[in-house]
Parts: structure tokens; C-alpha cells; sequence
């Protein structure tokens, strides 16, 4: 009996280890790609290649863990659905239908060539350059999330021309089966009869979204349970996706009208908090799948034609988007980053190249190249983006309309009008002090300029453009710059060659203030110590603590601030440290427990 329960819980934890070698590749992978800069898809596809079948053999059939991860792609489009309103849907019509029928067709255009260059037929060329052409949306989707451009039209357009890509899928299935041997034979009534069902099935999904959701989700809001909520979200998910697989469509596509539909709801954040979990657990398990589905010895026996294959298709794709970007008047910028993105073929490459295998255009080892080409893609996608980020120069500021600093003279000069600097000028200026103002940013120069101040460009830690903005004449010199480097090289060299002049400067936290102090400043004053001693202040007020104890409460709190700062200096603490910190040469270390910055 004992021997049987320890063979039982054995079993039990071989059953376990898949589930547990998944998730702790993940752990390790993704955390340690991200530190290197690689981003965490690379790191998902590298630790799926390590512990796939063609790695260390954890895992032997990938295509079971992709069909599974493949929800997490559905669940990514209902989350991006729930952003996007139909009004606003309505108003990137204009996107969708235009710039993304005009991409996809250009590339669908160029890819083709790939294959006819190659030697094979209109068919197999067609069917291979069109997968080709479908963008990986997961990983889109994922780079433009970690690169904060979702909500940004040029994120906006991208997000346009995938769903296009989306909607694309269902005519080109049903070309597939035109194009194979005997699929002419299908005659126009069954065709007609496909789309009617298609539209049906979307016209039905839309009244369901629009007449029964809002009312299914205010009652289950009514029990308070929920665990129920979120059952339903999953439920209107996975049904939506359901639905439109039935009639031959995108599941990716149910759910991100599900996800429309529901975008103007009151239990919209309700339910994209409870989407989230599972959207990014097995958005994470399909780039997973992708990286363990890449079959080592299918590349090894093909790797010249593979390594042909992807070349050709990303080189011709990256004109093609780039091409199609700048007809449609975007930025150079723009274009090339869009290309870079989109130049990859995508998942949905995995279902027309599996049709086409089933009615016989492609055989078997074509489907497994094919099927290589599109994941070495996927996977060359993370590497292009650094490169992209990494070589392409950044653009140049617009001098457009800004004054170049040159011959000012004033009482004050102030070097930085962020925030902060706006805030210290009012009472100068108030008070009938003459301020000049330098700023080395043009755009906050131009957007300061439409509320009536005059400010000129200038880089505050270079001599001349101090010379230039008056800082010999000044009586007084702010500095007010949001960048703690800089701040720390303008009190440097306005104190080396302008001793006389006293300096006040904008510090960031205690350590920046101590180097500040070593640096010659006359006076720092943190950014947050004031306003976080006011809230405190209110906050005191507010507990019912009388104007006295508080006023008590506050100066003893600045008394032993300044005490603990005099104290660090007057040890060295910060004579070299601080600088080193100041300037990135030293790691940073945190404050000693109940020390605030």
C-alpha cells in the first residue's frame, strides 16, 4: 500500500514537472533577456528552443501547448478591443480599409516573387508569400505595448493594417481551396452561402454585444460574487472566439469585437483587471510554444534555403510596408520603424500554410519550412528592434521659430523652465525682477511661448551659451534643469569661472544635494522636501493635530534633515560617492531604513 501511494505521488510529480520547468524557463528567461535589453519575447522564444524538443527534450509536442497559447493572443485583441470605442473604430476606417488593404496587397505582390524566383508554382508562390505576409500580432502587439506607442497614432495605424490582416484570413482561406487541385470545383453558391454565414455570424455577435452583454454583466454585479465575474469575462471571451471559428473566421477577430462591443460599459476596467491575468500568462506560453515549435533538424538539412527564404521575404516585406508607409505620406521615421515591426511573417501563417497542406498545394516537408522561416522570422524580429533603436540617429529638434540665447542681460538667469522653473520665476518676475530664461528644449520652449513667456534656446553646461545668456551680469543664477547630471556640471562651471555669482539649484534627492554642496552651490533645495512637508503638514491637520504641534512636528523634521545632511558631509560620505552616483559610476544603494529622500 505504502509502495503504491509513493508510486502515485510520483506520477503525480512527473506530471508536475512539465508545468513547473514551463513556468521557471520563463522566470529565468525572460527577466535576464529583458536586463540585456533584448526584450521579453526573445527571452520567451529562447527559453522554449532550450526546453522544446529540439532543446532538452522537456516537451515533445509543441503544437498542443501552441493551439492552448494561441488564447492568449484572443485575449490580447479583446483587452486591445476594450480600448477602442467604436466611434473611435469608425473614425480609422479610413486605416483599416485603405492603408492596410494597400499593405497587404503590395506585399502580398512582392512575396509571391520569392517563390517564382525559386521554381515553383503560382500556387505554392502565392500561398507561401502570403503567410508571409500576415504580421506576427502577437509580437506586434507585445512590442508596441513595451514600447508605449499603442494609444499614439503611428501605434494606431499599425494596429489598423493587423486588423485588416485579421479580416484578410477568411477570403484567403477560401482562395486556398480555390487554388487546390480540384478546388474550382467548389462552385459559387457554396462560396456565397460561406460569406453569408460570416457576416451572419458577425452581425449576430454585434446585437448579442450591443443588446445582451451590459444587462448579463449589471445582474451578475447585482450577486457580488467574483469569482462569477470573472468566469463571464472569460466566457464572453472565449464564446466570442468560439463563435467565429465555427463559420471559418479569426478567433482573434470574435474576440476583439467582443472586446468593441464592450468598450463603452460601465464594467469595462471590471473586466479587462480580470482578462489581464490570463492575457499575459498565455500571450507569454504561445511565444513559448513558438520557440520550442522550431524544429533544429528541419533547419539543419534546409538551412541555406531557410536562411534564402527569410532574407528574401523580410528584405521584400520591409520595402513593400516601407513603400506603401510613405504613400500614405508618413515620416521616413515612421516608415522604417513600422517596417522594422512588421517585417516578420506571423501565426496565422501556421493556419492558411496547414489549409493549403490539407488540400494538397504544399506538401508535408514544405509545410515544416515554411513553418522554420516564419519562426526564425519571429524570433529576428526582437534583434531588428535594438538595432533599429540602437543605429537609428535620433531626430534632430526644430530650431523652428526659437530664439537662440545671444547678448541677454538681467538680474536673474535661470537655466531650465520645466515645472519646476515656471514655478520659481512667478515671484521674481512678480516682484519686478528681470528674468532671463534658457531652456534646451524646443518644443517646451515653443508650448511656454503660447502662455506669454519669453524664453531663448540654450545648453546651460556649455561656457559660451552661459557668456551668451548674461551669467557674468547676472546677479543671481537658478538652476532649475531636470537633469541631476547636468544640474551637477552647470554649478560646476558657473562657480569655477563665475565665483561670484551665487548659484541655487533644483536638487533631486540627498544625494544629489550633497554633491551640490561639494560642487560649490550657495543654496539646494530638493525637489520633493518642501511639498512632501506641506502634505504632511495637511495630513496632520486633517488627524485633528493642533496648528502648534504641527508647526513643531515640521521644523523638528528640517531640523534633523539638515543635522543628518551636515553630519554625511562633514564624514565624506558624499565628497566622492555622491558625484559617482550623480554621473552613473557607482551603483545606487538605498537610503538606511526610515530615511527619506
Amino acid at each position: 500500500m505504502a509502495a503504491d501511494t509513493a508510486a502515485s505521488h510520483a506520477a503525480q510529480g512527473v506530471e508536475l514537472l512539465p508545468i513547473v520547468v514551463l513556468l521557471g524557463a520563463a522566470v529565468i528567461a525572460v527577466p535576464l533577456f529583458k536586463r540585456l535589453g533584448l526584450g521579453s519575447v526573445l527571452g520567451y522564444l529562447a527559453a522554449g528552443l532550450v526546453i522544446g524538443p529540439f532543446g532538452l527534450g522537456v516537451f515533445t509536442d509543441p503544437q498542443s501547448i501552441l493551439h492552448v497559447a494561441e488564447l492568449g493572443v484572443v485575449m490580447f485583441l479583446f483587452v486591445i478591443g476594450l480600448e477602442m470605442q467604436p466611434s473611435r473604430l469608425w473614425a480609422m476606417r479610413g486605416e483599416i480599409f485603405g492603408l492596410g488593404l494597400a499593405q497587404v496587397a503590395s506585399c502580398i505582390a512582392l512575396l509571391t516573387c520569392v517563390g517564382l524566383a525559386l521554381g515553383y508554382t503560382v500556387p505554392e508562390s502565392f500561398v507561401a508569400g502570403t503567410g508571409f505576409v500576415l504580421t506576427s500580432t502577437a509580437i506586434v502587439m507585445q512590442m508596441l505595448e513595451e514600447r508605449r506607442t499603442l494609444a499614439v497614432p503611428k501605434g494606431r495605424r499599425i494596429v489598423a493594417i493587423l486588423l485588416l490582416e485579421d479580416l484578410a484570413i477568411v477570403p484567403l482561406l477560401a482562395l486556398v481551396a480555390f487554388l487546390a487541385p480540384g478546388g474550382a470545383e467548389v462552385t459559387l453558391a457554396e462560396r456565397l452561402a460561406g460569406i453569408a454565414l460570416g457576416l451572419a455570424a458577425i452581425a449576430a455577435l454585434i446585437l448579442a454585444g450591443r443588446y445582451l452583454l451590459d444587462p448579463m454583466f449589471r445582474i451578475l454585479g447585482k450577486a457580488r460574487a467574483r469569482e462569477v465575474m470573472t468566469a463571464a469575462a472569460l466566457f464572453v471571451v472565449l464564446g466570442a472566439a468560439f463563435a467565429m471559428q465555427l463559420v471559418g473566421l479569426s478567433m482573434a477577430m470574435g474576440a476583439f469585437l467582443a472586446g468593441v462591443l464592450l468598450s463603452e460599459s460601465s464594467f469595462r476596467h471590471q473586466l479587462e483587471a480580470d482578462i489581464e491575468p490570463f492575457r499575459g500568462i498565455l500571450l507569454g506560453l504561445f511565444f513559448l510554444g513558438v520557440g520550442m515549435a522550431l524544429d533544429l533538424a528541419v533547419i539543419a538539412a534546409n538551412w541555406r534555403l531557410i536562411a534564402l527564404a527569410v532574407v528574401a521575404y523580410m528584405v521584400l516585406k520591409f520595402i513593400g510596408i516601407y513603400a506603401v508607409a510613405r504613400l500614405f505620406r508618413a515620416s521616413n521615421r515612421e516608415a522604417v520603424e513600422r517596417a522594422v515591426l512588421m517585417a516578420q511573417g506571423g501565426e496565422f501563417a501556421f493556419v492558411l500554410y496547414a489549409a493549403a497542406t490539407s488540400v494538397g498545394i504544399i506538401d508535408m516537408e514544405s509545410n515544416a519550412v515554411l513553418a522554420a522561416t516564419i519562426i526564425v522570422s519571429m524570433a529576428l524580429t526582437p534583434v531588428l528592434i535594438i538595432a533599429h533603436d540602437r543605429l537609428m540617429p535620433k531626430p534632430a529638434p526644430s530650431l523652428a521659430g526659437v530664439e537662440v540665447a545671444e547678448n541677454l542681460n538681467a538680474s536673474v538667469l535661470m537655466i531650465g523652465f520645466g515645472r519646476f522653473g515656471q514655478i520659481v520665476s512667478q515671484p521674481l518676475v512678480g516682484h519686478a525682477c528681470t528674468v532671463s530664461l534658457i531652456e534646451i528644449d524646443p518644443e517646451l520652449i515653443r508650448i511656454t511661448r503660447d502662455f506669454g513667456f519669453k524664453v531663448y534656446y540654450g545648453d546651460g553646461t556649455r561656457l559660451d551659451i552661459l557668456h551668451a545668456a548674461g551669467a557674468a551680469e547676472a546677479r543671481l543664477i537658478i538652476v532649475a534643469v531636470n537633469d541631476a547630471e547636468a544640474a551637477l556640471k552647470i554649478t560646476e562651471l558657473v562657480k569655477a569661472e563665475f565665483p561670484l555669482v551665487p548659484v541655487l539649484v533644483r536638487a533631486h534627492d540627498r544625494e544629489h544635494a550633497a554633491a551640490l554642496i561639494n560642487a560649490g552651490a550657495d543654496f539646494q533645495m530638493r525637489e520633493t522636501f518642501e511639498s512632501a512637508l506641506t502634505l504632511a503638514d495637511k495630513a496632520l491637520e486633517m488627524m485633528d493635530v493642533e496648528a502648534g504641534e504641527r508647526a513643531e512636528v515640521i521644523a523638528d523634521m528640517r531640523r534633523r534633515d539638515a543635522e543628518r545632511l551636515s553630519i554625511e558631509l562633514t564624514e565624506g560620505l558624499y565628497s566622492y560617492a555622491a558625484r559617482s552616483l550623480i554621473l552613473g559610476n557607482l551603483p545606487l544603494k538605498p537610503a538606511p531604513s526610515g530615511e527619506a529622500s
